[in-house]
Formats: C-alpha cells, sequence, structure tokens
C-alpha cells in the first residue's frame, strides 16, 4: 500500500517526499521525521496521477489553496476550468471543489484531471445534495450515504477532505448553552447539525471515526478536520463552542495517526487580530502540533467587497503565528460565487500574506527571493523584478499604461533615487 505516512515510520524516502524535499530546498531526512511525527502532511492521494504533491506543515513553506466550485444557480464545468487555470497561474499550491450544483462526479473528475496541484473536496456537500434529489431532505441522509461519498472521491483521487468530525452532540449543546451572533457559519457544520437534532443521533463522522479513518488509508487521502463550529463573526471568536470543537478534533487527530492517517487541522474563521496568536498556540498544543489550515482568518467584519484583504491581513499573522495552509478568501466572500478573476485576486493577496510569513519565519529561500528582488530594483533591471514578482502581469500593466522608460518609474522620474545613487556612488 502506498502511504506517506507508514513509509515515514519505516524510515522510507518516498518519490513524494523528495520531490517536497527538493521544492522546500530542505534535507528529507527531516522531512520524513516531521511526516513520521504528523507534524508535515504530504497531499498526494496514491491514486491522483501527473500532479505536483504538496507538502504542508513545520519547517515547510505556508501553502495557499483556492476554493472552486457550482452552486445550484451556476453550474457551468467551463467556468469552473478557468477557475483552475486562474488559481494554478496565480500561484495557488491546492484546489478545492466545493461544488453543490451540475453534474457533481463529472465536475470533480476533470477539475483533478485538469488541476495539476492536489485537489480537496467536502464530501458532505454531494451526500446532503444527492439525498434532497432522492429524498428530499438532508434530514433523510443515511450514514452510508456519507461514507459512500467519501470511498468515490478517494477513487477519484482526491488528495485531502474536509470531514466536520468535531460537531457532535456535545460541542452542539456547548454551542447551544452560550449563544452566539451568527450561530453556524459552515455549510458542512450546518448540514450535520440539522440532521443531529431532527433525528437526535450522533454525528456519524464522529461515532464512525474508524470507517473513516479506513477509507483514508487505503488511498492515502489526508483528513482535514473541519471546523463545522468556526466563528461567523468577530462576536463569536474563540467561544466556547469552538474550542469544545477543537479538543475533539485533537483527540481524533490522535487516533488518526495511531492508525498511519496524515492529518490537518482547520481554523477559523472571523477572528480579531489580538486573538491570531492565541488560536494558533491552543491548535498546536491541542493537536500535537499538526498542520493548521486556516480560512483567513477574517480581521473585521464590515468590509464585503474586500474580504480578500482582511483575510490576508489575518493569514499573515497567522502564518507567523504558526498555521501552515491559508484558505485564500475572494472580493465575493459574503456575497456571491466568486468569478475567475476573483478567484485571481484572492490567490494572490493569499500567496502575498503566506510570503511575509514565511519572512519572519526565517525561511531562507522566502528571503533570497526578496533580496534578489531589491538587487534587480538597485539595478533598475525591470526584466528581473518581472522575475521575482508574485503578480508579474501587474508590473507590466502598469508600465505599459504609463508608457514609462526601462530606466525609471513615473514615482520620481529623472530624480529618481536609486538613479541619483547609483551615479554618485560610483564616482
Amino acid at each position: 500500500m502506498n502511504n506517506q505516512l507508514t513509509a515515514a515510520r519505516k524510515g522510507k524516502i518516498t518519490k513524494m517526499m523528495e520531490r517536497v524535499a527538493k521544492d522546500e530546498g530542505i534535507d528529507r531526512n527531516t522531512l520524513r521525521e516531521n511526516i513520521a511525527s504528523g507534524k508535515v502532511a504530504i497531499l498526494a492521494n496514491n491514486r491522483h496521477k501527473n500532479f505536483t504533491p504538496k507538502g504542508v506543515g513545520k519547517g515547510l513553506c505556508v501553502k495557499v489553496n483556492a476554493n472552486l466550485g457550482t452552486s445550484p444557480e451556476k453550474s457551468g464545468l467551463k467556468a469552473e476550468l478557468e477557475k483552475v487555470k486562474m488559481a494554478r497561474e496565480a500561484g495557488a499550491d491546492t484546489v478545492m471543489d466545493l461544488s453543490t450544483g451540475g453534474n457533481l462526479d463529472e465536475i470533480r473528475k476533470v477539475i483533478i484531471e485538469e488541476s495539476k496541484i492536489p485537489v480537496g473536496t467536502v464530501p458532505i456537500y454531494q451526500a446532503a445534495v444527492e439525498t434532497v434529489k432522492k429524498r428530499k431532505t438532508i434530514t433523510r441522509m443515511e450514514p452510508d450515504d456519507i461514507f459512500e461519498v467519501i470511498e468515490k472521491h478517494g477513487i477519484d483521487g482526491v488528495d485531502f477532505v474536509t470531514v466536520h468530525c468535531g460537531v457532535t452532540r456535545r460541542s452542539l449543546e456547548r454551542l447551544r448553552s452560550q449563544g452566539r451572533v451568527t450561530d453556524i457559519v459552515s455549510r458542512g457544520g450546518a448540514f450535520l447539525a440539522q440532521w443531529m437534532i431532527v433525528n437526535k443521533k450522533e454525528n456519524p463522522l464522529y461515532e464512525q471515526f474508524d470507517r473513516l479513518v479506513r477509507i483514508a488509508r487505503k488511498y492515502d487521502m489526508t483528513l482535514s478536520l473541519g471546523d463545522g463550529l468556526r466563528p461567523g463573526c468577530i462576536a463569536d471568536a474563540t467561544d466556547r463552542g469552538q474550542v469544545e470543537e477543537l479538543i475533539i478534533l485533537g483527540e481524533l487527530c490522535a487516533e488518526a495517526l495511531r492508525n498511519d492517517v496524515q492529518v490537518m487541522i482547520e481554523g477559523p474563521g472571523h477572528v480579531p487580530i489580538n486573538q491570531i496568536e492565541a488560536n494558533i498556540v491552543l491548535q498546536k498544543r491541542l493537536c500535537n502540533e499538526a498542520p493548521f489550515y486556516v480560512l483567513g482568518p477574517i480581521v473585521t467584519d464590515i468590509a464585503p467587497g474586500y474580504d480578500h484583504i482582511t483575510s490576508a491581513i489575518g493569514g499573515a499573522i497567522a502564518g507567523y503565528c504558526g498555521a501552515d495552509f491559508l484558505c485564500y478568501v475572494t472580493p465575493s466572500e459574503h456575497l456571491g460565487l466568486p468569478s475567475p478573476k476573483d478567484v485571481r485576486d484572492g490567490v494572490i493577496v493569499t500567496k502575498i500574506a503566506a510570503h511575509a510569513a514565511d519572512l519572519a519565519r526565517g525561511n531562507e529561500k522566502a528571503f533570497k527571493l526578496d533580496k534578489a528582488m531589491s538587487t534587480y530594483r538597485k539595478a533598475l533591471d525591470w526584466q528581473g523584478q518581472l522575475k521575482c514578482a508574485i503578480d508579474p502581469d501587474k508590473i507590466r500593466e502598469f508600465r505599459k499604461d504609463r508608457n514609462l522608460k526601462d530606466d525609471v518609474c513615473s514615482m520620481c522620474g529623472e530624480y529618481c533615487s536609486i538613479k541619483l545613487m547609483k551615479d554618485y556612488l560610483r564616482k
């Protein structure tokens, strides 16, 4: 069985580990040790072909995910493939297919084929959509419906799956007892909570976690333990419901690792700047330093249309404090399904946040890139700057619109400080 965690614990270096170590510029044995301890996950389903695996976790660059996917209102495959293209060209490390409209099996398979990078999904979405089609309501979903979809995603080559195992009767009771401004904002969390309340039963993903682990181990799918009770507004940040769920996820993380299944932990959400570090420390402490995958976090609720920026602010701080994986947020967050341009903008600003975090964490690869940019800038070498820039198209657009010469920009023109110093310091 091709399983990265099993191999790492046996002292073996796999081809996937070799590739990740080379891309990251790190020692492969150090990488193997961190995989073996559960501090790094390699996102690589053993059935996924012709793609670039990615490592997430301790000692690696902060990674960026781009969410894609249809809705019942917009379900065109062509548009989703354009988003895949935009995400990949902008530098996303992974994509997630969150589709709920159209032919879900076809959409997922095509995205896996076209992405050339790891692909994640949220299987409860498909299970819920298919249940509504067959039985009219999510509450009539059977546990087998969920696990059959998870198995199908594994067979198709999905590299990581978000599973909301921490939404339990206990954590829901904690949530009810405290009250919240925005209740549950996770779609997967809401599906499961509704099902649990109506059926008066425990979450199947928690109750049958051993079944989930067996499926994940078979395909070497990383379990991304989802934050179904993440705060959906600043007022709900770091509350009892969120922390109760995190405690449960820490316990399930340990259980998965004991069974040679790679794990990531998902995190909030909407969090004010002054609480971000505490959230990271808490997750790392409760979850044995497992890779932490955060949505944003969004640091204020009042900027619809600019939430790619509010999340990039939070993402940079979270990355510096120890988060390993940033899920992008687009300008259309809280407003509607993102366009291809929204996807591109979301990836770019999140890449900036991730790189800023890498610099602050002392990542040598990141530092060398910044130094190279500064060297090219001093030399007024625009082609060199294009090579280093996160968004070279933006540079080309600016210079074309302003009809600029190669030796200056329009900020200072002939009074360029770099040009003046070059002339005088050489005398």
